[in-house]
C-alpha cells in the first residue's frame, strides 16, 4: 500500500469535487491510496462468492476541515475509487463510495517502488518513490471517510494495523488524462506531500464502525 497526501496545483478545482455541504480543509489536500491484494485469502471473506477476492484499488480525495480523529487526522471525502472487483465496486456503491473499474500496479525492486492506476487500461495516475523496507516500523490507527447515502451523511471508522517501510520518499506524482475529473487533482510544482508512507503489509476494517455524521455512531 502506498499513501500520500499531497497540496494540489488548483485547490479551487480540487475543493469544487466535495459537496458544499462539508468544508474542505485549508488548501484543499488530495489524498491518494494505492494497494493491492495480491492472494484472496488476505481477506476475511475468502471462501464466500460475494468476497472480494484478489484485487487492486486506487482511492482519492480531499481533506475535511472540523472533522478530525482523535488524534488529529482529518476526515476525508472520496472523489474517485478505481476498483478492479466488481463485488467491492457494488459493496462500496452501497455505502455513497464512488466506486468505478480500475486497476492498480505497484513494482518495487531495486531502484525504487512504480505504483500505477489504470482506467480503461490506460494509465491515469502514476507515483514513483524511494522505498527501503529495513526495519519495519509498526504503527496502528484510525481513519474516518465521509460519504453519502439516501442523502444522509455518514461517517465511518476504519481501523488499521501496518508495518511501514523505514525509509520512504516520493520522487514523482504524474496525472496523465486532462479530460478525467482527477485532473483537478494533481499536486502543485514544486512536489508538496505532507504525509506518505509505504506498508509491505497492513490490515485495516473495511469499513469501521459507521453511523449518520455527527451521531453517536458517526461522531
Amino acid at each position: 500500500m502506498l499513501y500520500l497526501v499531497w497540496m494540489p496545483v488548483d485547490p479551487e478545482a480540487a475543493a469544487a469535487l466535495v459537496p458544499p455541504d462539508l468544508e474542505v480543509a485549508d488548501g484543499s489536500p488530495v489524498f491518494m491510496n494505492q494497494y493491492a491484494v495480491d492472494d484472496a485469502r488476505q481477506t476475511s471473506s475468502a471462501a464466500s462468492p460475494s468476497g472480494f477476492g484478489a484485487y487492486s484499488l486506487t482511492y482519492l480525495g480531499v481533506d475535511l476541515a472540523g472533522l478530525d480523529t482523535e488524534d488529529g487526522t482529518p476526515a476525508r471525502w472520496w472523489t474517485h475509487y478505481l476498483d478492479s472487483s466488481p463485488n467491492m465496486i457494488e459493496y462500496a456503491a452501497e455505502h455513497g463510495v464512488p466506486a468505478s473499474p480500475g486497476r492498480t500496479t505497484l513494482e518495487l525492486d531495486d531502484t525504487g517502488l512504480l505504483a500505477t492506476s489504470f482506467v480503461d487500461e490506460a494509465p491515469i495516475v502514476r507515483t514513483q518513490a524511494r522505498v527501503e523496507i529495513g526495519s519495519r516500523v509498526h504503527v496502528t490507527g484510525q481513519l474516518r471517510y465521509v460519504t453519502r447515502v439516501a442523502g444522509q451523511l455518514v461517517s465511518g471508522r476504519y481501523p488499521f494495523v501496518a508495518d511501514l517501510a523505514e525509509s520512504f520518499a516520493v520522487t514523482a506524482i504524474e496525472f496523465f488524462d486532462r479530460e478525467h475529473s482527477t485532473w483537478a487533482l494533481r499536486p502543485a510544482e514544486p512536489l508538496s506531500v505532507t504525509f506518505g508512507f509505504y506498508s509491505p503489509s497492513i490490515s485495516f476494517c473495511y469499513p469501521g464502525g459507521e453511523g449518520p455524521l455527527g451521531s453517536p455512531d458517526g461522531s
